[in-house]
């Protein structure tokens, strides 16, 4: 049998492996990301398959331009954010400060078991239900618009905002409100004045976390989008987002094909738009703990 110092060093050189093949893993994954998706920057130049402004990859000659692709992405992550954000801070408000403490412990952790739910559920969702309302409602053609994609989004980012926001909401120092309502100040001058300003990091944070969730979904919008790659000019109109084209035509697109790189190309678009915001969420949250500390 092995003492405790043996265990020890055996859960630990585990946990190293362990870390350091998912680190491997996801080096992996950008190499292989940017070899693929490299070739078509250099056939079509940068400028051009950014701000292009049409996409045929199966047209001959075929034009490689994301815009409408990527303005797609843009808008239902917009439209999203508009609804979920109102709704997502004001639910972590009132859980916060209004919900008393035994419904609290009931509300909380069921608006965190949505974020558990398949993508292909709200998607279902927004087809069958969402869609023919919104056709109905706008008189539309079809009810797959980027209006149903930023509302079945905007679902999906809500236990983000709401769970992070509430965490940054909570975790202001309780001695702050206690000044507050001891100074006279009511209790919704003493959210809206101490509170929110004091955790206005962490809720920055948890919407841009939000955003992040929201542009890089895919199957949801591949189902309710309407799948158009046009640039739209309303949001009652069919678009097509950059993960939607890639899920639907990886599998028609022959591999080592401009078509297949480009793919690859709109990949290492989405992964940057990524990346920068979960390094600015990062930097946020930073700045966040250190104004609560006083560190």
């Amino acid at each position: 049998m092995l003492d405790w110092k043996s265990k020890e060093k055996v859960v630990r050189i585990a946990l190293l492996f362990f870390a350091i093949s998912s680190i491997l893993f996801l080096t992996g994954i950008v190499i292989v990301l940017f070899r693929e998706g490299f070739y078509i920057f250099e056939q079509v130049g940068v400028f051009k398959f950014i701000f292009g402004k049409d996409w045929y990859p199966t047209y001959e000659p075929p034009d490689f331009g994301i815009l409408p692709l990527l303005s797609g992405s843009l808008l239902v992550t917009l439209g999203a954010m508009v609804i979920a954000v109102p709704i997502g801070v004001s639910s972590a408000i009132f859980i916060s400060y209004i919900l008393p403490k035994k419904l609290k412990n009931v509300v909380k952790p069921m608006i965190e078991m949505l974020a558990g739910v398949p993508s292909v559920i709200y998607g279902l969702f927004g087809m069958k239900i969402l869609a023919p309302f919104l056709r109905e409602l706008f008189n539309l053609p079809t009810g797959l618009t980027a209006l149903n994609a930023s509302i079945m989004l905007g679902i999906m980012a809500m236990p983000t905002i709401v769970s992070l926001s509430e965490d940054a909401l909570t975790s202001v120092p309780k001695k702050f409100r206690d000044a507050s309502l001891a100074l006279g100040g009511t209790k919704w001058e003493t959210i809206s004045k101490i509170i929110m300003p004091t955790a206005s990091s962490g809720i920055v944070t948890a919407t841009i976390l939000g955003i992040g969730r929201a542009i890089g979904e895919t199957m949801t919008v591949l189902m309710v989008a309407g799948g158009a790659a046009v640039i739209p000019k309303t949001i009652l109109k069919p678009v097509r987002p950059m993960t939607a084209s890639i899920a639907a035509e990886m599998g028609e697109a022959p591999v080592g094909s401009e078509h297949y790189h480009a793919l690859f190309g709109i990949a290492i678009v989405l992964f940057i738009i990524t990346l920068a915001f979960n390094i600015t969420a990062d930097f946020i949250s930073s700045r966040f703990k250190k104004r609560v500390s006083g560190k």
